[in-house]
């Protein structure tokens, strides 16, 4: 009968199963799953486990393990946190560890010629078990892998992480978080184009802050900035849904109101500033000019300009007014 080390694979063959794995594996799980399972085979070990060191927490944290049940994971977990054990020893000190059944491998990865850390794995066996040479040999190689999957895993969540900023940067004013006049332009399009196929309506609003450059004067630019996104949280939080509210620059915001309650939800956001506290002792306000599809315009332009007409108009009154076109 074959003995246990004559059914193992060849750690060659583990290797390139593992290579294979970090080639195609789109999922860190499955690829760990599939490089440790590899390794562990190709030496006859019991047990893996990988600890790694994540930049926005103060410790490493114990994320994958082969051969352990709950009971086993949550003693390696204790084991860990104790500072002796081989996992947390190569993952602190980033040299290779041991005890009289585990060997233990630093995670290290190069960015720039700079060698960094990001983590441990160690192999356990049911007995005693020095580690011969060729095993050592084997089991480093197959931690550089696993090394380059947790790094290139990490990559990409950066890479689409910034992809997500950068596309938020597109559509969002920074200084408020609401969107920005390109988003806006384009929302009214779509929602202009809706109401023309069902025979909708839409009505568009334009709010001005009242005296704005005097308060800027007075109060300095920073206060500015905090009446800018007072009035922006107001304006967020009195619409509805199915609204879209924009910074569309300067000291000047826009509403998109499919339907008929544009004037409604003017009305609120008004109400909503009405409440803010003063800066500098001075109330803040603003000036609202509603205009409505079809009855005022029927393009952008259009609705725009009739929007901006009942803004002057609503000015011209004093502060804190607003203005819609006639029904």
């Amino acid at each position: 009968m074959p003995d246990a080390d004559s059914q193992r694979p060849d750690p060659l063959t583990a290797l390139v199963a593992g290579s294979a794995a970090l080639a195609r594996g789109a999922d860190l799980d499955d690829t760990l799953e599939s490089l440790v399972r590899a390794a562990v085979a190709a030496v006859g070990a019991e047990r893996a486990a990988i600890s790694l060191q994540d930049p926005d927490r103060p410790a490493p944290e114990l994320t994958f393990t082969v051969g352990l049940d709950e009971a086993g994971q949550a003693a390696m977990v204790e084991a860990v946190a104790g500072g002796d054990h081989p996992l947390a020893i190569a993952g602190r000190d980033g040299s290779e560890a041991r005890s009289s059944d585990t060997l233990a491998f630093p995670l290290i990865v190069s960015r720039g010629g700079i060698e960094q850390g990001v983590g441990a794995i160690a192999f356990g066996w049911a007995t005693d078990h020095p580690g011969v040479d060729s095993e050592i040999a084997f089991l480093r190689a197959a931690t550089d892998l696993v090394a380059v999957a947790v790094d290139r895993a990490r990559l990409a969540s950066t890479v689409a992480e910034r992809s997500d900023w950068f596309e938020r940067l597109a559509h969002t004013d920074p200084l408020t978080g609401l969107a920005n006049l390109r988003t806006f332009s384009r929302v009214l399009e779509l929602e202009l184009a809706r109401a023309g196929r069902q025979g909708g309506e839409v009505s568009v609003a334009v709010f001005d802050v009242d005296d704005f450059a005097a308060t800027n004067e007075a109060a300095g630019h920073d206060a500015g900035d905090d009446v800018l996104r007072s009035i922006a949280s107001v304006l967020a939080g009195a619409v509805r849904l199915v609204d879209t509210v924009a910074r569309s620059g300067g000291d000047e915001f826009v509403l998109v109101a499919p339907g008929s309650a544009g004037l409604t939800v003017a009305r609120r956001v008004l109400e909503g500033i009405a409440a803010l506290p003063p800066v500098d002792g001075r109330r803040i306000a603003v000036s609202a000019g509603v205009a409505r599809f079809p009855a005022d315009g029927t393009d952008t332009e259009a609705i725009l300009a009739a929007a901006r007409a009942a803004l002057d108009k609503a000015r011209a009154a004093g502060r804190g007014p607003l203005e819609a076109t006639e029904a």
